[in-house]
């Protein structure tokens, strides 16, 4: 945990609203310390301040993420087991600790990828690099019946397969299930075109105007491409049977041109628990299986596909 060090030059500031002493001169003396306290979930000497202006005290770690949580120390490994296929019941187990913390837990830590995520990518805009090659497909999956089931778009950069981009969109039940599915649920929305288009408007930023794109022959995905990305230069190959090894994400024997995004979509599959082909952890709200994946997709970078934030081979910049 990094906490803010204090100096006779350090500008530390009222946290609360509406105090005066954050826009005072830091060496107005406004702010002064006052003692410390062992912090009872690290026990970490945690320095403690006075504000003159209103009177209140406040600690070094109010303006840390995991101010006030009481079990601070398990987030990296409830972080590391949510993305080691555990299911949150079998983390509560593991670690004997309530299921109910569990879950509160991984709406944190999906919180916090989402912002890390987000810092990667302004880091990698920033370094003024350009991505010059990606594939695109998308995997499916459920929310609580086969009848309502979810597209996962995803983008990845083919060297080093890392993540670029990932969401989740409702989509109709198809095939023998369709029928079916408008009985009991009713109509259901086809959100796939939005989703992928967002993921693309939010990652045109870092790609090359001509940047190459593969796909699978989709009927649908040059038109999505052409609207985000209409320098694009967009490439097919043909769809086939998955391997039973991969789940149906690995194809069978020979040269796999989509190789990087069905090894990747693989793994999440085997990384992820209610991803599994044959799992009973179901996702019961899209935003939740959104959150876990926003969370695999900082574990998948950071520590399955090497050291690096990010290792992709750009243009007009270098590696990002």
């Amino acid at each position: 945990m990094l906490l803010f060090k204090f100096s006779r030059d350090s500008v530390i500031s009222c946290p609360f609203p509406g105090c005066a002493s954050p826009l005072a001169d830091p060496k107005s003396g406004l702010v002064v310390r006052k003692g410390y306290f062992l912090r009872s979930s690290d026990h970490r000497r945690i320095q403690r301040f006075l504000c003159h202006g209103c009177g209140r005290t406040f600690s070094n770690a109010v303006r840390t993420d995991c101010y006030r949580q009481k079990k601070r120390a398990l987030n990296e490994e409830i972080f590391r087991l949510l993305n080691s296929t555990m299911s949150e019941r079998r983390v509560a187990i593991h670690l004997g600790i309530s299921r109910r913390t569990v879950s509160r837990k991984s709406q944190f830590l999906s919180a916090r990828s989402v912002r890390h995520n987000e810092a990667v990518f302004r880091k990698a805009l920033h370094s003024g690099a350009r991505i010059a090659s990606i594939q695109f497909d998308e995997m499916e999956t459920f929310e609580r019946s086969k009848l309502l089931p979810l597209s996962i778009p995803l983008i990845i950069e083919p060297n080093s397969r890392k993540i670029l981009a990932i969401g989740v969109a409702r989509m109709p039940a198809t095939g023998l299930l369709a029928e079916k599915s408008r009985r009991k649920y009713g109509r259901r929305r086809d959100e796939r075109a939005q989703a992928a288009a967002r993921l693309f408007r939010n990652l045109s930023p870092l790609l090359s105007p001509e940047v190459q794109i593969l796909t699978d022959q989709k009927p649908q995905y040059p038109v999505w491409i052409q609207r985000q990305l209409p320098k694009a230069n967009h490439d097919t190959t043909p769809g086939r049977r998955g391997c039973v090894v991969g789940q149906g994400e690995l194809k069978r024997g020979g040269f796999d041109p989509l190789f990087s995004l069905n090894h990747t979509a693989a793994m999440l599959r085997a990384n992820v628990n209610r991803l599994l082909r044959r799992t009973w952890c179901t996702t019961k709200k899209p935003e939740r299986l959104e959150g876990h994946l926003q969370r695999y997709m900082q574990y998948h970078n950071e520590r399955l596909t090497g050291p690096d934030l990010f290792c992709l081979h750009g243009q007009a910049g270098g590696p990002v």
